[in-house]
This record gives C-alpha cells, sequence and structure tokens, in this order.
C-alpha cells in the first residue's frame, strides 16, 4: 500500500454495498429477466451430452480403423469402443438416476440431493467395474485408444459450456 493514500474508514467500504448485495426477485422481475435475457436462464438437455459423447466415440472408433494396419485394425476398433463405452454407459446410468428421481411421488430437495449423490456413486462403481471387468475379460485390448476414447468422452462434459 502507497503510504500516500489514506485508506478508507471500513464503514465507507461495506455500508454501501451491504443493501445491494442480495436483493429478492419478485416472480414478475424474474420473468422480465427471463424474458430479456433468455441466454443466461437456458438448461442444457444433459442427453445431448451422452449423444455427444456416442458421436465421439464413434469419431475416435472410425479413425483407428482406417488410420491402423490391416493386422490390428480390428483390435484397435473394438478398444476405442470399449473405451467410449466405458465413457458414456455411466453418464446414461447416472441421467436414469436423477430422471427417476425427478418422477418420484416424493420429490423434495433432499430427496433429490440424495439422488445425486447415489446416481454419482453408481456412475464411479460402474466406471470401475467395466474398466475391471474388461480388463479381465478382453485381454487383447489397445490400452491406448482404450483411454483415448475414454477421456475424449469425458471432455465432453466442456461442451455444454460451450453449447450454452
Amino acid at each position: 500500500m502507497n503510504t500516500n493514500q489514506k485508506p478508507l474508514p471500513k464503514s465507507d467500504i461495506w455500508e454501501e454495498t451491504s443493501e445491494d448485495a442480495y436483493r429478492v426477485y419478485s416472480k414478475a422481475e424474474m420473468d422480465d429477466l427471463r424474458r430479456l435475457k433468455p441466454r443466461q436462464f437456458a438448461s442444457t438437455n444433459s442427453w445431448l451430452i451422452v449423444l455427444a459423447q456416442i458421436v465421439i466415440t464413434l469419431i475416435i472408433a472410425g479413425t483407428c480403423y482406417i488410420f491402423t494396419g490391416l493386422s490390428n485394425r480390428i483390435d484397435y476398433t473394438y478398444s476405442a469402443l470399449v473405451g467410449g463405452l466405458i465413457g458414456f454407459l455411466p453418464s446414461a446410468l447416472f441421467l436414469m438416476r436423477l430422471e427417476a428421481a425427478k418422477r418420484s411421488v416424493k420429490s423434495s430437495p433432499g430427496g433429490y440431493l440424495t439422488a445425486v449423490v447415489s446416481g454419482e456413486f453408481i456412475k464411479i462403481l460402474a466406471t470401475i467395474l467395466l474398466f475391471i471387468g474388461f480388463a479381465l475379460k478382453q485381454p487383447d485390448l489397445k490400452w491406448i485408444p482404450l483411454l483415448v476414447t475414454y477421456l475424449a468422452t469425458l471432455k465432453c462434459y466442456l461442451l455444454a459450456w460451450f453449447w450454452k
């Protein structure tokens, strides 16, 4: 801090913003805001993200099929498809859990939070089990295309920000 500047009194700093910091909007004001700035209030359909994950999986699998040699073509393509499956199947299970909670008769904020937490647990457990299951049952998997496709499906969540 520069010694030539005089610090503001504490009351000046906090008094000006305390009343304007939080404002409760009426329903009519919120409706007006939604009409003026609809893009800020728009939500992304989560199934579009799963669809994008499937499309990315097919693109990477197609690329593996085109650019690998004849002897490894099937292995690389299959591995890419498995990586995509491990990416989008748990996401779809999570969304199905959330939609079941939305349709529940006993819908409450606490119940929905429970659905989010249990859905995330299902998603993590399914991912781990799919990785272990495919590693044990399919020893000829190529891990590079599998992991590249899996990571690409995870990055599809970032696309939601660009869509919005």
